[in-house]
């Protein structure tokens, strides 16, 4: 770390035991102090072990306290997020409270907190933020290496590599990717069903268009000596084509009647699916009905237009 720290175009570097985003986890029961768990209560931490600069590396603030430093290898110490600290002590500080690991009646409070940092993803966006515990990672096995640099992300794979085999020509780099490409991976299949929800709405929609149409046409085409009559009589073509769309509006607002509080209702099943995607936004809800109103108004037009411009004649000779 202290080589790649030195590189130019290096900025910070730092590693981690947990790769963030990947799914990997690695949790424990905590105990903390001044809290009592009740029975059942969920007292779960997810841990990573870091280096210092963890935090300046990935932009995560330092809100309360201080993070590791490279002179203290201190086992005993710890930083939290905000979700951990909120949860167990409220709006006081956490700094210089003391917690645990494992279960039992007493179990030994021996980890002093030293600070306090803004809440990150962990495992991946749909699990949302976990309360986390943080702890200094000095002992041997498989670390995440993470890297911030002004440079291109082949010259930095590149550049990790050779400190690496510097170092070590033994130890395997197993994967270089940036924190992007490792987003991108673990959203992978959110994004797909995404694209293909967004496609499926699509082709309801035009098969919808299509529909209305026809149902308009047909109409159109049942009332046309009605229509001649009217238009013989001495009606407006403005009011024919306003008698047609009248029925275009009905169809519209029972459609919207019956879709929007099922719409509603589908809401939370799709904002457990994606990621993201809230069951009940008013914007997607005004902006559907909008389209569907557009829509609606277009596919009614054709018809309504034609049925303004009947020939009269031509309609009362029409069977």
């Amino acid at each position: 770390l202290d080589r790649l720290r030195g590189s130019a175009g290096v900025t910070s570097a730092a590693l981690a035991v947990v790769p963030i985003l990947s799914g990997s986890e690695w949790d424990n029961r905590t105990a903390v102090e001044g809290h009592k768990a009740a029975d059942g209560e969920d007292m779960q931490a997810f841990m990573n072990a870091l280096s210092p600069d963890y935090f300046k590396t990935m932009h995560i603030p330092i809100l309360d306290g201080r993070d590791f430093t490279q002179l203290q290898k201190d086992p005993k110490i710890s930083i939290v997020n905000k979700r951990f600290a909120t949860h167990y002590f409220g709006d006081k500080s956490a700094v210089g409270r003391h917690l645990g690991q494992g279960g039992g009646p007493n179990p030994k409070l021996d980890i002093e907190i030293i600070g306090v940092v803004d809440d990150s993803l962990y495992e991946g966006p749909r699990q949302g933020v976990r309360r986390q515990v943080f702890i200094p990672a000095w002992g041997a096995g498989s670390a995440t290496i993470y890297v911030r640099t002004t440079m291109g992300s082949s010259a930095a794979f590149a550049l990790i590599r050779r400190e690496v085999q510097t170092l070590d020509r033994s130890l395997p780099v197993f994967e270089t990717k940036t924190v992007q490409a490792q987003l991108d991976e673990t959203l992978l299949t959110d994004r797909l069903v995404a694209l293909l929800s967004a496609g499926f709405g699509m082709l309801a929609t035009m098969l919808a268009s299509i529909g209305l149409y026809g149902v308009m046409a047909f109409v159109v085409a049942r009332r046309r000596k009605e229509l001649g009559i009217r238009i013989a009589l001495g009606a407006q073509r403005a009011a024919i084509l306003w008698s047609v769309m009248q029925e275009v509006l009905i169809l519209l607002s029972i459609g919207l009647a019956v879709g929007i509080p099922t719409g509603l209702g589908l809401g939370k099943f799709v904002s457990a699916e994606l990621y993201g995607i809230q069951g009940h936004d008013p914007s997607v809800a005004v902006g559907t009905m909008l389209l569907l109103t557009i829509v609606s108004a277009l596919a009614g037009l054709i018809p309504a237009h034609h049925a303004s411009r009947v020939d009269p004649i031509l309609a009362l000779r029409y069977e």
